[in-house]
């Protein structure tokens, strides 16, 4: 027996959301965040999101690391 989510469709509304590190990712716009991460307030398609996130997030590097140099 599977546990896993029924497959969502392309045409899903997601979030962009942040956490602390300054680390982005996309989130279902349904469903509640996830403990220690903020909406961004961009959302659209998961590649929209995707694409923003493309465009925002030059730097990889985690932002303690960034602040530590």
């Amino acid at each position: 027996m599977s546990t896993s989510p029924a497959p969502r469709s392309a045409g899903d509304r997601h979030v962009v959301v942040v956490n602390h590190e300054e680390q982005y990712s996309v989130w279902f716009a349904d469903r509640e965040l996830p403990a220690g991460w903020t909406a961004t307030g961009a959302q659209g398609t998961r590649q929209e999101c995707l694409d923003h996130i493309g465009q925002v997030w030059s730097d990889l590097t985690p932002r303690s690391v960034r602040e530590s140099r």
